[in-house]
């Protein structure tokens, strides 16, 4: 994106670390307005310091429907109405047989899908009213096939990819715009805390080049690295018995 001023308001949820925090830098940079949320606030809080008058910080705890409505209501408020929305926030929980927890599941649920969702409700109305928007969802490679440990991360990424699909032809008979976002391992501090191989683990910068770039076009899909999205479609269009011949290979060490 050319750095250029008054691009619009842009909402970054999830941004105080990782992807989410690069994108709200980088959107900041080329000239949005930019507000973002997460729990932490000192994230938020040294974020807004790095672009000084061009990042917002609103402390945020998605899983709130109340919090969620009256966060995005108050940055259309404070900011104006929100052009884009990158709905970033969302977490990993590893889940096997041996640990399974139904609280794990609801969880996960409630951060990733929910979540995502509750930031949706106030600011999807205004678009629809005004005909205009974009609204980002970040998914995962995870969602195309499944795979071990992440039965409840790769259940709701699964679901933000459907709703995204649900919505699509929706939105765009009112000129809303709607991508879902699906990348493979990416350097961040929550991949960093896995314990398993991470093919074609990716450098933080360059996913942010590859999701701006993929907005910019206003794409549907952004899937990438393109090996990880080969890898990952092959794996679920196999036949059952080679799917999980792979599959159990995956699986860690007891």
């Amino acid at each position: 994106m050319a750095g250029t001023a008054n691009r619009g308001v842009a909402w970054v949820t999830g941004a105080g670390t990782g992807i989410g925090r690069g994108i709200a830098r980088r959107l900041a940079e080329d000239g949005w307005s930019v507000a973002v949320s997460a729990r932490t606030a000192r994230d938020l809080d040294s974020l807004a310091a790095e672009v000084p008058g061009r990042i917002t910080a609103f402390q945020l705890d998605v899983t709130d429907p109340k919090a969620a409505d009256d966060t995005g209501r108050r940055i259309e408020a404070d900011l104006g109405p929100v052009d884009l929305a990158v709905l970033n926030a969302g977490s990993y929980f590893p889940t096997n047989a041996r640990s399974f927890s139904v609280d794990n599941f609801r969880k996960t649920v409630d951060l990733n899908l929910m979540g995502t969702v509750n930031c949706m409700g106030p600011i999807v109305p205004s678009m629809v009213g005004r005909r205009s928007g974009h609204i980002a969802i970040m998914g995962s490679q995870s969602a195309f096939s499944g795979l071990p440990t992440a039965a409840s991360y790769g259940a709701t990424k699964a679901a933000l990819n459907s709703m995204a699909e649900a919505f699509k032809p929706d939105f765009d008979r009112y000129g809303v715009a709607i991508t879902i976002i699906n990348p493979g391992f990416v350097k961040t501090p929550l991949t960093a805390k896995n314990r398993f191989p991470m093919p074609f683990l990716m450098e933080l910068d360059d996913a942010v080049e590859i999701i701006l770039r993929g907005l910019e076009q206003r794409r549907f899909a952004i899937n990438f690295p393109w090996q990880m999205t080969l890898s990952t479609k092959l794996l679920a269009a196999l036949p059952g018995w080679a799917k999980f011949a792979i599959t159990r290979k995956m699986l860690p060490k007891e």
